[in-house]
């Protein structure tokens, strides 16, 4: 069970791709940091937005590897590489394709690097499914 709650008290975040809070109950999946990365784990693209749409599919991937989805997720972390409003505005509108107006919480850090040299953008998260059944 999840519930995203952005309280009256406390500025809208949905126009910038997040929610305040997130109370969850039943079983956490951390998903490690995905970037636009191929099968052969080589950058996609150099274009940043192109980067940010394929973490997101990758993002997307691991998740269902687990039997979960978009709509499982609670918590983003975003990693961007020189970050500026343009780019915040990418992943605003990307974030938006996916969650629509009830965001998970996320936060994002402007990084001078990443792993990788040609990696602008990297995101992780945290999702909540069911119990696994347990005999």
């Amino acid at each position: 069970m999840r519930a995203l709650i952005n309280p009256a008290g406390l500025h809208d975040p949905v126009g910038h791709g997040y929610s305040h809070l997130a109370r969850v109950s039943g079983e956490l999946v951390f998903v490690a940091g995905q970037w636009a990365a191929d099968l052969d784990g080589r950058v996609t693209s150099s274009d940043f937005a192109d980067q940010v749409r394929r973490s997101l599919a990758n993002l997307g991937t691991a998740l269902a590897a687990v039997g979960l989805d978009f709509g499982d997720v609670v918590q983003l972390r975003s990693y961007i590489v020189d970050h500026d409003l343009a780019k915040l505005t990418v992943l605003a509108e990307a974030v938006a394709d996916i969650w629509g107006d009830l965001p998970p919480t996320q936060t994002l850090l402007g990084v001078a690097a990443l792993a990788l040299p040609d990696m602008r953008f990297e995101i992780d998260a945290i999702a909540v499914g069911r119990p696994p059944d347990i005999p």
